[in-house]
């Protein structure tokens, strides 16, 4: 994996994060046709794991969840699996998670849609990743930009994302 120099020559925001954090990490830049809409969305992490080359169980999404008193959370959870919100919850000491509103994901992240990262977000959250990031000595996960995944080992990926790791996965 390389190691990005400097990080006024990062893409995006999340990749400066690495860069300033002098974590290892590896740029994938994959064409995936993801329709822009709700239905077309569902499997691009798949089409993402299958272009790398890699399983769906090593590439990992960033989904926003919303608790009772309005903060957001990104959850970082395998393609291949289904966020369990009510254990989101419990990892976050809240009562109940929702998914997050799209508009307000993507206003206080600073991403889109579909290219989320746990890095660089523009108002900082509390991020979870799936224990199942334990399992791969790599993982993969959206660089900010849809098409643009970051290759991490997980142990770097929950420092710079001071992240909390719990069972947050619900299978396929």
């Amino acid at each position: 994996m390389a190691r990005r120099k400097d990080a006024g020559d990062a893409p995006t925001p999340a990749v400066a994060a690495l860069t300033r954090a002098d974590a290892v990490h590896t740029l994938h830049r994959v064409e995936i046709d993801d329709g822009h809409t709700a239905a077309d969305a569902v499997g691009v992490g798949e089409r993402m794991a299958t272009a790398l080359g890699v399983e769906p169980a090593r590439v990992f999404k960033t989904l926003m969840v919303q608790v009772p008193d309005g903060s957001l959370a990104a959850c970082v959870v395998p393609v291949s699996g289904r966020l369990d919100l009510r254990a989101a919850a419990k990892a976050l000491g809240a009562k109940k998670a929702v998914m997050a509103d799209r508009e307000e994901a993507e206003r206080r992240t600073g991403y889109v849609r579909g290219g989320i990262s746990p890095f660089g977000q523009r108002q900082r959250c509390p991020v979870l990743v799936d224990e199942s990031v334990l399992n791969w000595a790599t993982v993969f996960v959206s660089g900010g930009q849809r098409g643009l995944d970051i290759e991490i080992a997980p142990a770097d990926l929950v420092r710079v994302a001071d992240a909390t790791v719990a069972p947050i996965e619900r299978g396929p």
